[in-house]
């Protein structure tokens, strides 16, 4: 029993025969009396009778035609329900970030709260990169970060990239090393450095600098915080890879690009594809975008402190 089954049988009852009901429904008699039989089969009673040469209801199908229109009512309402709630622009929509995205995104979504937008509940996750796919269970929208060479994300979820953002080698303001207007894996190889855990996107660009320099990186600090990473180099504890936009500028740093690598990383957005049949996700995505062009546009040149690289450089 469904619910073309159930509607078929309302207007035969009401239309009296088979090829009314065809006609009303758009659809041919042959297709409506093989619906009927497949209704009959889940009905322990007869539902239609021979009239002469009509086919009428019996007082069953009468009974069951009677449901039927309480069937389509509840259904009408339930898909009116469901309408409002995609279409409803102040929704709950969750967002969930990995550390330096939540520190450079958040403050700009919630910056442009209001009436009428949605309501964020936002969360930080900082998991490896093969992780990120299976956060789209938990939250609506997910941002996550990648390496340019790394494979794409798996199809089962939609991917867009909101920042292709480089990565820096971050030093402190006073090292011999900060003359340098660029830097290149040997210039880099022989000092100490402060790295983020194995599994995590930023671990390729430091192989790549290995290979390049042909030799192993001292590798003194695991840690992936940025926030603590930018503490560590600038108390002299070695070297670090940093994005270039979504960490905070720190006074007794400086960044410097690197040659010779491709040292680069893609912040994407996540999601399931149904998620964004809501007009509210939608909005969110398009306030990840405005957010995104402004971090970009930020003139790291020209800040106060030491946190500086050249701005062709982007």
């Amino acid at each position: 029993m469904n619910e073309r089954q159930l509607q078929i049988l309302r207007e035969l009852g009401e239309l009296g025969s088979v090829t009314a009901t065809a006609e009303a429904l758009l659809m041919t008699p042959s297709a409506i009396s093989q619906q009927l039989r497949l209704l009959q089969r889940s009905i322990p009673v007869p539902l239609t009778e021979r009239d002469g040469r009509r086919l009428v209801l019996t007082d069953a199908g009468q009974a069951l035609a009677g449901a039927a229109i309480e069937v389509e009512t509840a259904l009408a309402r339930a898909r009116h329900t469901i309408e409002e709630f995609v279409d409803q622009p102040d929704a709950d929509v969750s967002v969930a970030a990995f550390h330096s995205a939540a520190a450079a995104f958040f403050p700009l979504l919630l910056g442009q709260d209001g009436p009428g937008r949605p309501q964020l509940s936002l969360a930080d996750e900082d998991v490896a990169q093969d992780q990120f796919p299976r956060l789209t269970r938990d939250y609506d929208l997910v941002l996550a970060h990648r390496l340019d060479q790394a494979p794409p994300w798996p199809t089962t979820v939609t991917a867009g990239t909101l920042l292709r953002e480089p990565l820096d080698i971050a030093l402190p303001a006073d090292h011999p090393l900060a003359a340098k207007r660029r830097l290149t894996p040997r210039d880099v190889a022989d000092q100490p450095w402060i790295t983020v855990h194995d599994g995590f996107p930023l671990m390729a660009t430091i192989d790549a600098i290995s290979t390049a320099a042909n030799r192993r990186l001292n590798i003194v600090h695991r840690i992936n915080e940025f926030t603590v990473v930018a503490e560590a180099v600038a108390a002299g504890g070695g070297l670090a890879l940093m994005p270039r936009w979504t960490t905070r500028p720190h006074p007794a740093l400086i960044l410097r690009p690197l040659s010779g690598v491709h040292a680069r990383r893609h912040i994407d957005v996540l999601h399931r594809p149904e998620r964004a049949a809501r007009r509210a996700v939608r909005l969110v995505l398009t306030e990840l975008d405005r957010a995104a062009a402004t971090i970009q546009g930020r003139d790291v040149s020209a800040g106060s402190g030491g946190n500086e690289t050249p701005a062709d450089e982007a």
